[in-house]
């Protein structure tokens, strides 16, 4: 098992849902925290709650100036976990340009545009170590989620190509996908979430999972099953099970 004793972890995405649920079971393993998202306010109320084991360092990810400010203050980092995302329902009928580019440009660029500036760093310590938040949405087309599925999707495949070339590098990349959790982003759907969960059971699983060796994990099951197995059907087959109206 992996010990966050005294270690120095950048949390980006801590100001609301998982990222500040997983905040809280980070601190509780002794890890100094890091935490960056635009809100200055509910990163203070978040560290005010931590009782003194976080530092607030406010950012924009989809600013690069802001990422380069930030990066600039770090202090040396034994990892980094990566969970900002944004999220609006929107169908290849009802293109939404702004937000669409704006799901691409948060949960896949601005991902890119943080790891880039950290792992150098990592590579010249030889250490390190990189967990990235996706999605069960990243497994496959889905209705109602142009921006949102394709973002997650190049996460996990950044996730992969990160795992494959660091492997013997001292620096471990893990990935994370989630299914539903009852967050002000999911509070935009009108539709039916199966196996919901709240923010800190899936931070638990989550953390359960950084304290381990494995790549990747996907939760809840047995939801979660029923998208990766949809990655080895036909296709006529898959857009049937997951298209609107089958």
């Amino acid at each position: 098992m992996r010990s966050f004793a005294d270690k120095t972890y950048w949390i980006v995405g801590a100001s609301e849902g998982l990222g500040r649920a997983l905040a809280h079971e980070m601190a509780a393993a002794g890890a100094r925290l890091i935490l960056s998202a635009r809100n200055r306010e509910r990163l203070s109320e978040l560290a005010a709650e931590l009782g003194g084991a976080a530092r607030v360092l406010p950012m924009d990810i989809g600013d690069s100036a802001s990422v380069d400010q930030a990066i600039a203050g770090l202090p040396e980092l034994d990892g980094l976990v990566f969970l900002s995302g944004v999220y609006w329902p929107v169908s290849a009928t009802e293109w939404d340009a702004e937000k669409v580019e704006q799901m691409l440009d948060t949960n896949a660029i601005g991902a890119a545009r943080v790891i880039g500036r950290v792992l150098p760093a990592m590579i010249a310590a030889g250490r390190g170590h990189i967990v990235l938040t996706g999605s069960l949405a990243a497994y496959g087309g889905l209705p109602g989620a142009i921006g949102y599925a394709p973002s997650k999707a190049a996460l996990m495949s950044l996730a992969e190509c990160m795992r494959a070339d660091l492997r013997h590098t001292g620096i471990e990349v893990q990935l994370v996908n989630p299914g539903f959790i009852r967050t002000r982003l999911t509070n935009k759907n009108d539709f039916a979430m199966p196996q919901i969960q709240t923010p800190q059971k899936a931070a638990r699983l989550m953390f359960r999972h950084m304290s381990t060796s494995r790549f990747s994990t996907a939760f809840p099951a047995p939801f979660a099953w029923l998208f990766r197995l949809g990655r080895f059907l036909p296709p006529a087959a898959y857009f049937r099970l997951f298209s609107r109206g089958g």
